[in-house]
């Protein structure tokens, strides 16, 4: 199965972004992947990811991001058609209530086996869950780029977008996050189970 798995360059305040990680990881382990980190833009990001999507002929598209706050990783089941947010991309753009697509659907439905995936999670004990939609920053402008290019183009292919925690930080008393190899082999599990070689 010819699967496509992204993530992104750090941004604002993260300084080591995970889902970069994950994806220079996975390109070890799994050379039969296609993997690409994206810039932390809104425009350069989805430019990027387009051609991807030309160039390689997917069968499945993954998309990943950092959710700083989150304590599991986090299936995304909705992308909305609206860019806004308190601080700028890395390009210094800064949207407010922007549409991504003008003439593009209200949202787009997640068409990763969701349920199976986090089935799989749970089962080998890794915190996980099933959020509602992706916020209105650039993991939501890829997971909906990702969604409108596919219907557009009328390519019957799971696609959708997973956020994974900060990487693991213990200060004094308080530990936040997740360890990086723990995100790995949730990532792991969820292409697995995309590629029918697992259940949930």
């Amino acid at each position: 199965m010819n699967i496509l798995i992204t993530g992104f360059t750090p941004f604002g305040e993260v300084e080591r972004n995970p889902s970069q990680l994950i994806v220079e990881c996975l390109a070890e382990r799994q050379p039969d992947l296609h993997t690409l980190v994206l810039p932390t833009e809104y425009h350069a990001a989805a430019e990027k990811l387009r051609a991807a999507l030309r160039d390689w002929q997917p069968d499945a598209v993954v998309s990943l991001g950092v959710a700083q706050s989150r304590p599991a990783i986090t299936l995304e089941r909705i992308a909305i058609n609206v860019d806004d947010a308190s601080i700028p991309d890395n390009g210094g753009v800064l949207k407010t209530g922007d549409l991504i697509e003008p003439e593009g659907a209200i949202a787009y439905w997640s068409t990763l086996p969701l349920q199976p995936i986090l089935s799989a999670l749970q089962t080998r004990g890794i915190p996980a869950a099933i959020s509602n939609h992706a916020g209105t920053y650039v993991c939501n402008h890829v997971f909906y780029t990702v969604r409108h290019y596919v219907e557009q183009h009328g390519l019957n292919i799971p696609c959708g977008f997973i956020h994974v925690p900060g990487l693991l930080k213990v200060d004094g008393e308080t530990t936040t996050g997740m360890p990086l190899e723990q995100m790995v082999e949730a990532v792991e599990i969820c292409l697995a189970v995309l590629r029918g070689d697992l259940r949930g």
